[in-house]
């Protein structure tokens, strides 16, 4: 059974999709069962979403009681069956986050665990730069650029809409548990979907830096996507277990 949580509400201040193109036959020993990736191009899809929120808090509340915070979701896009049906989203398989509250209640209260992290914001002139520590060392992230016109050249989609539709499609979201093979679902429901490019100048991401995970040229960057002033809620989803078959 999900998780029985009321919808959570509030605004996306700002998210930055990172992504990559990633060997599938090493994102394949990545992603746990009943996962398997999606490909793009004969290309696995993988990166890191940098989301800002605020005014978060149960839809029946108030915008004034919501409470703000920088979160990070290493994610990988990926296809699984449920019921004889196939299903998309990703697979989730490390949150960190700025807010206290989000590290206590995540994984008990609300799904997914949340890591304790640092985040260093920088937001000018249609420049960004968000950069993250997590305490416990093992994660940092950094990536910077400006709003631009289009897509890199080497990106697999082949233009905004086609970048943009696939990531709307990925609005469900299931999370690693401290209970293996376990994972919580966590839908996004956007009241609105507007994506702009951002060039990079600089980006780096220690989980996919790992070449013990991912082994060199496996992971190569693709695009980053910028979005903002977003509303949106959160549902929670049906967990999926690695031990039924035909996940349900």
């Amino acid at each position: 059974m999900p998780m029985k949580i009321p919808a959570i509400r509030g605004v996306i201040d700002r998210r930055i999709l990172v992504n990559f193109q990633v060997d599938p036959e090493v994102l394949s020993k990545v992603v746990p069962d009943p996962f398997s990736p999606k490909l793009v191009g004969g290309s696995g899809i993988a990166g890191v979403c940098l989301i800002r929120m605020k005014e978060i808090r149960p839809r029946v509340f108030p915008s004034w009681v919501g409470i703000s915070s920088e979160n990070a979701a290493h994610r990988i896009a990926v296809e699984w069956s449920s019921l004889g049906q196939s299903h998309e989203g990703v697979y989730i398989p490390r949150r960190d986050t700025s807010s206290r509250l989000n590290t206590l209640v995540g994984g008990r209260l609300f799904p997914g665990l949340h890591h304790p992290a640092r985040f260093e914001v920088q937001e000018a002139d249609g420049y960004y730069s968000v950069s993250l520590r997590s305490k416990d060392g093992d994660v940092r992230v950094e990536v910077a650029g400006r709003i631009a016109s289009e897509l890199p050249r080497e990106s697999v989609f082949g233009s905004l809409e086609e970048a943009s539709g696939f990531f709307e499609r990925g609005s469900v979201g299931y999370s690693a548990t401290e209970d293996a093979g376990r994972f919580d679902g966590l839908e996004l429901r956007s009241f609105s979907w507007r994506v702009e490019p951002l060039a990079v100048e600089r980006v780096y991401s220690s989980f996919f830096s790992n070449e013990d995970i991912f082994p060199k040229g496996s992971v190569r960057f693709d695009c980053a996507l910028l979005m903002h002033g977003i509303e949106h809620e959160w549902h929670a989803r049906e967990p999926l277990c690695q031990c039924e078959p035909d996940a349900a």
